[in-house]
């Protein structure tokens, strides 16, 4: 041991290990407070954020979609039912690998390239993480099974049920209600997408889009519990939705389908109001076609067929058809040239067949060939007589007969609640300078008093105008609506809506002479029921008055020199038949329009269907029991 070697200071060691001991616990205890602050204010002061990170992990707020209204006749007829359909989905977070479970579930059910395009989009369009997607509607029961044996080797893929549009009476009322179909990103955007967040469809025509807001209802909520792949575990919390309001329709679904009947599948249009109301009693415009194949999506193959047809199917004729009214328009025309003095009602001119503007000028042919001989106001309405129309087109000129037309609704749309509907033309001096950009010219006027020329109207129009004739002037708005159907403890009840609210009423017509409405709808009576109006076959063995109008709208040009031969020319090119009336004549019940496309004579083709839609609504009868009868014997 060397000299200069140090004993050990072991009391020295002890001090600098237990000051290292001390700065060592100090530092782990400084530590564990940081440690434990950090975890107070985690688990006390944050704990409402992370409860809520962590809720919106395995919770999730998922809209439930409210039910749809129902439609009904005005006697309780369901016309739009809702029932339940399968489809197949696919949720993109379990799909990882999408192209191939498209394939596999391919090679299980069939599925067109369309749909795959469809789903593409709607899956570009989803709204949410987490939202299943339709890629096939309507799955069969055998479909259903196929996919359920398979879901092992199909992840992300469900069968889910919902409840769709159903349309029991198919194409006899498409034309009337309308239909729904699947909501689009444009239509999206007009609605409040927090309403529609669960819905896939929405009214695309008639009365399914004008009603939509009362038909959609209220969306609801629920609160489920997800696991980490987000498949729903359990339901926390539910608030419903509230289901759409229940529609009643003015209409009768009898007299629909009677009136579709007659028809008889010819390009043709009928518009029946009750004139007390001003309620629409049967629209029906055919040929038709059936909406379900809308709802879910109608294949290309089908819309071709639909879009191709030389019928139209798909265009409404009763709200949209725009024809020349020809003679029906007559009364009103003749109105006019009393009520403001042009003429009076026993003002009477001889009828050879023709009338010029000129001696030698242009000859303005009447129908009749070589003319009515002496005729009145009376006989003219009755007989249709061009001529007297002409002459008095010729005294009074533009601006009366354009006035008092438009205050019967021509030339604008006064229906509440049918959002196609047009307001066709009514002409008039300033429409043709600014339209055509030429001045308008006497010859015009001839034509128009006739219902020729410029003027179209719509059936749609054609029966209101008689409608507010059967009032003498007092205006009822066309509707669909008669009231929202609800269910208390006292039974059905029906809450009628507020017109006004929608859509202000027209002015009733107010005549300088009232007593001029009796002289009209006298010769209006004389053309079914007098000794020689156009339309008495179709009136004589009435059992109750009505008064009626028919009409011929000439469809090509015929020269001057040249007769109208039907046979000689193809039938597109044939007249169009016009009929209008109402029923009763002291208390009016029903006005009517109908057309005819191509169907010659208004008297010979079209007064007959309107006497037995008229006879249907106010006698009971069908004809169509008749002709089972008939044919029986």
């Amino acid at each position: 041991m060397s000299g200069h070697e140090r004993l050990k200071d072991y009391s020295r060691e002890s001090h600098t290990f237990k000051v290292r001991a001390v700065l060592a616990f100090g530092v782990v205890f400084l530590l564990m407070l940081v440690l434990v602050g950090r975890l107070y204010y985690l688990q006390v002061m944050q704990y409402d954020r992370y409860v809520a990170m962590s809720d919106d992990n395995r919770v999730q707020l998922q809209p439930v979609a409210p039910t749809r209204g129902l439609i009904y006749d005005r006697n309780g007829h369901l016309l739009a039912d809702n029932r339940p359909s399968y489809s197949v989905t696919v949720l993109k977070e379990e799909a990882k690998h999408l192209e191939q479970t498209l394939v596999d579930l391919r090679e299980i059910i069939p599925i067109t390239d369309r749909e795959i395009d469809r789903f593409k989009t709607r899956l570009k369009q989803r709204r949410r993480p987490f939202e299943s997607v339709p890629l096939r509607f309507r799955l069969t029961d055998d479909e259903i099974a196929r996919i359920s044996v398979n879901y092992h080797r199909l992840p992300g893929v469900r069968v889910e049920a919902e409840l769709i549009r159903y349309y029991p009476e198919g194409q006899s009322l498409v034309h009337a209600l309308g239909y729904v179909g699947r909501i689009n990103e444009q239509e999206l955007q007009k609605v409040n997408a927090n309403n529609y967040s669960a819905t896939h469809y929405i009214g695309k025509l008639g009365v399914e889009r004008f009603y939509e807001d009362e038909l959609h209802g209220q969306v609801g909520f629920q609160k489920v519990e997800t696991n980490a792949r987000g498949r729903v575990m359990r339901v926390l919390e539910r608030t419903d939705p509230v289901p759409g309001k229940d529609l009643v329709l003015h209409l009768d679904m009898r007299l629909q389908q009677i009136t579709e009947y007659l028809l008889q599948d010819r390009r043709a249009a009928v518009v029946a109001i009750d004139t007390e109301t001003g309620g629409i009693l049967s629209l029906v415009s055919t040929p038709g076609y059936d909406p379900n194949l809308f709802v879910t999506g109608i294949s290309t193959k089908d819309y071709n067929g639909l879009r191709e047809s030389d019928d139209l199917p798909l265009f409404n004729r009763a709200i949209r058809g725009r024809y020349p009214p020809g003679s029906t328009i007559k009364p009103i025309i003749a109105l006019s040239a009393i009520d403001t003095g042009v003429v009076s009602p026993n003002y009477t001119i001889f009828d050879p067949g023709w009338y010029t503007l000129t001696t030698g000028g242009r000859k303005y042919r009447d129908w009749k060939k070589y003319g009515h001989g002496k005729v009145d106001m009376n006989e003219a309405i009755a007989q249709s007589c061009d001529t007297w129309f002409y002459s008095v087109a010729h005294k009074m000129g533009v601006v009366p007969m354009s006035k008092y037309l438009g205050m019967f609704g021509f030339g604008q749309v006064t229906s509440v609640d049918l959002p196609e509907a047009l307001a066709a033309i009514l002409p008039s001096k300033e429409w043709k300078r600014s339209s055509r950009r030429v001045p308008w010219y006497t010859g015009d006027s001839l034509n128009l008093s006739i219902g020729q020329g410029f003027l179209v109207a719509t059936p749609l129009q054609l029966a209101t105008a008689t409608a507010v004739i059967a009032n003498r002037g007092r205006w009822v708005q066309p509707h669909m609506l008669k009231g929202y159907r609800t269910q208390t403890e006292e039974g059905i009840q029906l809450q009628a809506p507020d017109l006004e609210q929608i859509k202000a009423k027209p002015a009733d017509v107010q005549l300088n002479n009232p007593k001029y409405w009796e002289n009209i709808i006298k010769g209006m009576h004389d053309v079914v029921q007098g000794p020689t109006g156009t339309a008495r076959r179709v009136g004589s063995d009435a059992p109750y008055e009505f008064a009626g109008k028919t009409g011929t709208a000439q469809v090509v040009g015929i020269k001057q020199d040249e007769e109208y031969d039907a046979e000689k020319l193809a039938e597109i090119h044939r007249d169009h038949a016009l009929f209008v009336a109402f029923a009763p004549l002291k208390e009016p019940k029903i006005a009517i329009a109908v057309i005819v496309e191509n169907g010659g004579g208004g008297s010979s083709t079209a007064a007959p269907i309107a006497r037995k839609i008229m006879d249907a609504y106010l006698l009971g009868t069908d004809p169509r029991v008749q002709e089972v009868a008939d044919g029986e014997s």
